[in-house]
This record gives structure tokens, sequence and C-alpha cells, in this order.
């Protein structure tokens, strides 16, 4: 059974110290240690950033997506020493498991959609601070189709390539998706992205 996803309290407080600007911006806002950075990174809201190649970006515009949230928490990480790493996975998505998507995904008879999702890696646990842990959570992914660390810089490019190279063979591979091309069933993934924006 894969380790499920689990949210920013199994991170440590530990207590940051300045040592560079994802560092200085965290303790301006009061989160002092680690486990107040991700928390405080978990209550913005969930929203596409302007620049995604902005280390802050996510303090700057108050809000931030998978990736750039688990980014700039890999930043830290990095600053202060700790073992963090950033993952890019890909799982099936549907209303269970990402509640919204499911009257896109019905609408356009798609059962599952495969979905990039960024996340941390500590002490063996997949962390996700963009999934509530408060009440009525979301079912936790139960697989991930494809996994691998990566750096901050790859948020961009290379996760959206890397997606549209898998939509690419699964397209091929699964029959409810036959006659739609790579830019149809990317316009219905975008449609299910827009359902879980504000």
């Amino acid at each position: 059974m894969e380790p499920r996803l689990c949210s920013w309290d199994l991170f440590d407080p530990v207590p940051l110290k300045p040592a560079g600007d994802i560092s200085d911006a965290f303790i301006q806002v009061g989160a002092l240690d680690y486990r107040a950075a991700a928390r405080f990174v978990s209550r913005l809201p969930y929203g596409r950033n302007t620049i995604v190649s902005d280390p802050l970006i996510v303090m700057r515009e108050r809000r931030g997506t998978c990736s750039t949230k688990h980014a700039l928490l890999r930043r830290l990480a990095r600053e202060q020493g700790l073992d963090v790493t950033l993952v890019l996975g890909i799982y099936e998505m549907n209303e269970r498991n990402t509640p919204g998507v499911g009257p896109i995904l019905k609408r356009h008879e798609l059962a599952t959609l495969p979905e990039a999702q960024c996340y941390l890696r500590f002490r063996g646990n997949r962390i996700d601070v963009t999934r509530a842990i408060e009440a009525h959570p979301a079912e936790a992914i139960a697989k991930f189709l494809h996994e691998e660390d990566i750096t901050p810089e790859q948020i961009g490019d290379h996760k959206r390539t890397l997606h549209r190279q898998f939509l690419q063979r699964w397209i091929a591979e699964i029959e409810t998706s036959s006659g739609r091309d790579l830019e149809e069933i990317w316009r219905i993934r975008e449609e299910c992205i827009k359902a879980l924006g504000p």
C-alpha cells in the first residue's frame, strides 16, 4: 500500500534562522518555524500565480498552486538545511480525490483524467499543503502513476512538458478518450483546474 498524502502538521517545528530571502519572508510574516511556514502556505488561497519562476511569488500574491506553494517550501527547506524533497507526481484525478472536477469530467464522459501534482517528501511521507486536513477532506490519492524528484526551477516548462507527454501516451492507450487529441484533453484539464480556483 502506497503512503497517503499528509499535510503540514507532519513537519517538525524547526525554528527558522536568517538564511536568505525566503527565510526572511517567512520570519517577517511571523512564521518562525518550518511547520508554521507550511501551515501559513497551506492557508493561502489556491490560485495560479503570474510568474511561476519568481521564488517569492506566493508570498507577494498571497496565493498559489501545488507547484508554486511546494516549490516555495522546498526553497525554504534548502535555505534552512532541512531534508525536504520536491516531487512531481501524476495521478488519476476524479471528483472523490479532487472535489470540484466531477461535473466537468462527467460532461466530457471521462471517469478520470491524469493530473500532475507537486508535493513534498519528508521522512518517507508525501506531504501536500494544498489539500485540506480539516473537516470533510478529499479522499486520499490512492496511487501515483508516475513520480520523480524535481527542483523548484522545474515547476514550469518541465512539469508541463512531462504532463503533456504522459497525456499523449494515455490518449493512445485508454479507449475512453478515443477520437480526442492532446489539445482537446488539455482544454478539459484546464476546465478542471479553473473549477478548483476561487
